[in-house]
């Protein structure tokens, strides 16, 4: 068993708690306040018609579980780090059986929205865009492109997730057009140049 928390758990901890607080106020926010009153019990028919009749309010309680999802994502990540020096082995395990109900919960919501992968597309890509930018394996301006455009695509789509008619102000090609001219630039890059050494600016 180890006998110090080293600076990654630590920032790992305040992640965890972050996520675990915010996770708890979306996934309340969402049944209770924007989804309860929608669902007559019993009575498909009605129930239907409500959401019908406010789908700018489901489709918010459904970008707020999905959004409770990815923080679920966060949470185990961070969870992991912290308990990955006490039991490797049963900090994998933690991880993919929280991993497993994180899927499971988000079926429902990805079955109701169309569009609805881009934003973890987005956030894949973001994320990978962060880490080209921080390790400097490649050119720091290519990297920052890449944050932004992995960013925007991320905005875009969950603004799309609540407001479909958003694609008539910001065309869908645009949501990810910039994001995937990024990681086509980093194939060739990594395909024909390689990494830059660790660190290197």
């Amino acid at each position: 068993m180890t006998t110090s928390v080293d600076n990654s758990q630590r920032i790992a901890a305040k992640v965890a708690g972050i996520a675990g607080i915010l996770g708890f106020i979306l996934v309340v926010f969402g049944n209770y306040v924007l989804l309860d009153p929608l669902i007559v019990p019993r009575n498909a028919v009605e129930t239907a018609h409500n959401i019908l009749a406010h789908q700018t309010r489901f489709r918010l309680a459904l970008a707020c579980f999905i959004t409770y999802g990815i923080g679920g994502i966060v949470l185990l990540t961070a969870l992991y780090v912290i308990f990955a020096p006490v039991n490797r082995g049963l900090a994998l395990a933690g991880a993919l059986f929280r991993l497993v109900f994180v899927m499971l919960w988000l079926v429902a919501p990805l079955n109701s929205l169309d569009y609805v992968g881009l934003p973890f597309f987005g956030l894949a890509a973001t994320v990978c865009a962060w880490l080209w930018l921080k390790s400097g394996y490649i050119a720091r301006g290519l990297s920052i492109f890449g944050v932004i455009a992995s960013a925007w695509c991320v905005i875009c789509a969950f603004i799309y997730l609540i407001f479909p008619d958003f694609n008539k102000i910001v065309n869908d090609y645009i949501f990810d057009s910039p994001m995937a001219l990024f990681e086509l630039v980093v194939s060739f890059v990594l395909l024909f140049k390689g990494l830059n050494p660790p660190g290197y600016r």
